[in-house]
């Protein structure tokens, strides 16, 4: 249908009338129009090409790369007492760390037949607890510290908790000397900070797990490897928080010290670190949570501490021991993150303290200064202040609780629990791992970059197509696909699980008050604690890997999602619910199209953190690129294998994470 446009080209004329060009109908291809194309593309690929030229390796099997490594592993260990080095340069800087753990261990370790007294028994480790916490935060974190320390000991794991806290504060201090200057350096120079960021963002894709492999081959397996893995993970977050608190610093002020003739010297000091006291300390609060998991985690190179009770329980599928000491870390790591939390907020409130009781501060915390040194004292003079009394009462009930937990469960609960499990395992898993697995490796190289070029662009493809040659070369393809599935299925239910919640919470007010907390709770936990209860309820099968991961990844994709709904703008709502809208249209019309950015970062964030825990689910029987890095510590012939297998985590995790960051940028553009 055409409309006739009457124009007059000049006054005192007779309108023209004027037939409009023809509109060419232009029919718009969408990202998932193409996105779906490529699937059934790579459907009918399968069905004909199914089972061939699937690089598939048996578990034993090693390729020239794993027998390279091997080789190298065993040159190093041969030549590392003759190699200069090694001799003047990586064991120096072991025997510093070992030094320095050393030193915190005998501080505060129980005595034992072969250790001796500590200096800080269990009653003065309470005590310069509490004071700590009530002089960097209040009373109320003060009681909760002493409190949380007593428990340690009831539970029966006091030594273990002080080797974790040991390994936990050394490996924060080694980070810090090193991450606040390079994060104030970032905050300062622009170049910079272009430098370390792609190195940032690459540390922090890393799991856990790949930290472990390459330090050992230099500094060898025990607590010097375990603090400096645990060092180079916890950096990363404390740079960048304290290069974010130093440009956020106002300009005007920056400008008015200029102004006053400070150099550049007397700024940073005076202005700039001081204003941007409580963000560095958020930092701080972060890398000490990045190091409390890592420490966990770092029992699989033989480090100390309630990690290395985890991993013994869940490798003997003792639930109540290993509930026991996934408690306990859980209780370390709430003690922590309140105190450093805590601290935060008092450096904001420090100046602007106007109580009436701010000037009894300074006395109240020289008389608990004093009161905290008696303790001292009595800990290291009376047997009954070092050594825990009753230890073990609570955490033996505690663990026969969990035994009869789990063992009324799989008498009960057997048919719901394994039901689930078939379901799922039977109707996403099985089928997308056989696709992956079954499909020829360059139909499943070629899906990922057309995938990536859709999705994230040609810089993304790029990144895609180097990390899939990659993984061609580790030898590990098949299981790396077995990884792949189990991480894509499982960030799928996470991405349901974070729309339900996510727009909940967003909507309502209430209901973000009740769940939030339990979210940050869930986000303080190490790992290794996620295991325990879903070890209990399916078994040592890959599916307790793949619900411990979506547990450990929802929070975070849960709260992304209920903030970008709720920042969809209230007059936009408003429009919509004036025209009519449902409860319904409004969520599906309105607010989770205009969240798209917050959805895409959801999906990235539940997807890094899901590959993390699909690969600590190796140690509970999931198998693929997991159970390869725990064998390759395990086994010595199978340490190429298992170094092999955390490159491949490492490419895997680099390229999820640069195809989601660049949909995120694309979908927010």
């Amino acid at each position: 249908m055409t409309v006739a446009v009457e124009r007059t080209d000049k006054p005192g004329t007779s309108p023209v009338v004027e037939e409009p060009a023809p509109v060419k109908a232009e029919r718009r291809i969408s990202r998932s129009m193409v996105v779906g194309a490529i699937l059934v593309v790579w459907l009918v690929f399968f069905a004909v090409l199914r089972g061939k030229q699937t690089l598939s390796l048996a578990a034993a099997d090693l390729t020239d790369l794993h027998r390279w490594f091997n080789d190298v592993n065993d040159s190093v260990g041969a030549n590392r007492n003759s190699n200069p080095l090694f001799l003047y340069f990586f064991n120096e800087i072991r025997l510093v760390i070992d030094s320095l753990v050393t030193f915190v261990q005998d501080l505060i370790s129980q005595p034992s037949g072969d250790r001796p007294v500590p200096q800080v028994g269990w009653l003065g480790v309470v005590g310069i607890a509490g004071y700590v916490s009530w002089a960097v935060g209040n009373w109320r974190v003060a009681l909760l510290a002493v409190a949380g320390f007593i428990f340690l000991g009831l539970q029966g794991l006091w030594q273990e908790s002080m080797d974790t806290l040991a390994l936990t504060v050394s490996a924060v201090l080694v980070a810090l000397l090193f991450a606040i200057p390079l994060g104030v350096w970032a905050g300062l120079s622009d170049r910079f900070n272009r430098v370390v960021t792609p190195f940032l963002d690459f540390m922090q894709t890393m799991p856990t797990f790949v930290y472990l492999a390459p330090l050992t081959l230099f500094f060898l397996i025990g607590g010097a490897s375990a603090v400096i893995a645990t060092a180079i993970y916890a950096a990363p977050p404390a740079i960048r928080i304290t290069a974010h608190a130093i440009r956020s610093v106002p300009e005007t002020t920056v400008e008015a010290a200029d102004s006053l003739g400070a150099t550049r010297w007397q700024a940073l000091l005076k202005v700039l670190l001081p204003m941007s006291k409580r963000t560095v300390v958020m930092g701080v609060n972060q890398s000490i949570m990045a190091a409390l998991a890592m420490v966990t985690i770092a029992a699989l190179i033989d480090a100390p501490g309630l990690g290395k009770t985890v991993v013994q329980a869940l490798q003997s599928l003792d639930v109540g021991t290993a509930f026991n000491a996934g408690l306990s870390i859980v209780v370390l790591a709430i003690i922590l993150d309140r105190v450093t939390t805590a601290a935060s907020a008092r450096a904001e409130t420090a100046q602007n303290s106007g109580s009436r009781f701010a000037g009894w501060r300074r006395p109240l915390l020289g008389a608990g200064a004093a009161a905290t040194g008696v303790l001292i004292y009595m800990s290291h003079t009376y047997v009954w202040a070092a050594e825990f009394p009753g230890e073990g009462s609570v955490g033996s009930s505690i663990a026969k609780a969990a035994d009869t937990a789990t063992t009324w469960v799989q008498d009960n609960l057997s048919g719901l629990t394994n039901a689930i499990r078939d379901v799922i395992t039977n109707g996403l898993l099985n089928p997308f791992q056989s696709l992956l697995t079954d499909s020829p490796w360059w139909l499943v190289a070629a899906v990922l970059i057309g995938l990536a070029v859709v999705l994230g662009g040609v810089r993304a493809s790029i990144t895609t197509a180097v990390c899939v040659g990659l993984l061609v070369g580790t030898g590990v393809w098949s299981d790396a696909m077995t990884t792949t599935a189990s991480t894509v299925v499982a960030t799928v239910l996470v991405m349901l699980l974070g729309v339900v919640f996510g727009v909940w919470m967003g909507r309502s007010t209430l209901v973000d008050r009740m769940l939030r907390p339990t979210l940050d709770a869930a986000q303080v936990m190490p790992p290794f604690v996620y295991l325990v209860p879903f070890l209990a309820l399916f078994g040592a099968t890959r599916f307790t890997a793949i619900v411990a991961a979506i547990v450990y990844a929802a929070p975070v994709a849960i709260k992304i999602i209920a903030d970008g709904v709720r920042n969809v703008p209230a007059t936009t709502v408003e429009a919509a619910t004036s025209a009519g809208c449902n409860t319904w249209q409004l969520i599906t019309k309105v607010q989770l199209p205009m969240a798209r950015s917050a959805l895409t970062l959801a999906t990235n964030q539940g997807l890094i953190y899901v590959l993390a825990m699909v690969v600590v689910g190796g140690l509970v029987g999931a198998g693929a690129l997991g159970y390869d890095v725990v064998a390759g510590f395990s086994q010595g012939q199978l340490y190429g294998k298992g170094l092999a297998a955390g490159l491949a985590i490492v490419l895997l995790g680099v390229m999820f994470d640069r195809i989601t960051q660049a949909a995120a940028r694309r979908t927010s553009a």
